[in-house]
């Protein structure tokens, strides 16, 4: 690794402790946002609140990514999408967020093709008041990190993992962590859906 992106990568992180970064245990802040839903006339933009997932008695999975209309965000967006059937069979939520408003979404998904279709909203955080109070906006540029977490039906956090900007995150251990917090039981390095927990081993 370059010293210019290892310099980065400790500013980013150094950032992260001094902001405080929301973790396991808090409570999901209280929040009202829009949030583009489609690209069909009349339904483009609608509300979502703290709520959202917790009054469907669901978990919330909320992606954040730095800037709309760039590289390494398109990419993760298009894949978390791919997976939101697996998520929705997990009694799981996802919504997408960042700090560019919800027209800017609506323009980029109007005019990214594998954008078009989404079947996540996409959430403006456009005051970054959300991306702030969670403890995941960049003191420099004023964009969110790439950030995820794993909220339960109750509105506590039980997951978080943060990226620097120039990396993408892996959606299968978005998808293989859910599952073990879903277990509410001992998990081992590397466990996955379908195998024996350790709780389960333990009791033989």
């Amino acid at each position: 690794m370059c010293n210019s992106i290892k310099k980065l990568v400790q500013k980013e992180q150094l950032q992260l402790i001094q902001k405080g970064i929301l973790s396991i245990g808090d409570k999901l802040p209280e929040f009202v946002k829009k949030a583009v839903i489609s690209t069909k006339k009349g339904i483009e933009i609608s509300e979502i609140t703290h709520n959202y997932a917790a009054e469907q008695g669901k978990w919330m999975v909320l992606f954040w990514w730095p800037k709309d209309f760039t590289f390494v965000c398109p990419t993760e967006i298009i894949e978390f999408n791919k997976n939101n059937k697996k998520f929705l069979e997990r009694n799981a939520v996802l919504i997408g967020a960042s700090t560019d408003t919800e027209y800017v979404h609506l323009g980029w998904r109007e005019n990214h093709p594998q954008l078009a279709e989404l079947s996540i909203p996409m959430l403006a955080d456009t005051s970054k008041s959300l991306a702030e109070e969670m403890g995941i906006l960049n003191c420099e540029e004023k964009v969110a990190y790439r950030a995820t977490f794993i909220i339960d039906p109750q509105g506590i956090i039980q997951w978080v993992s943060v990226y620097p900007m120039n990396v993408g995150r892996n959606v299968d251990e978005v998808l293989r962590v859910l599952d073990a917090l879903q277990t509410e039981e001992l998990t081992a390095c590397g466990w996955k859906a379908g195998e024996q927990t350790l709780s389960q081993q333990l009791k033989k």
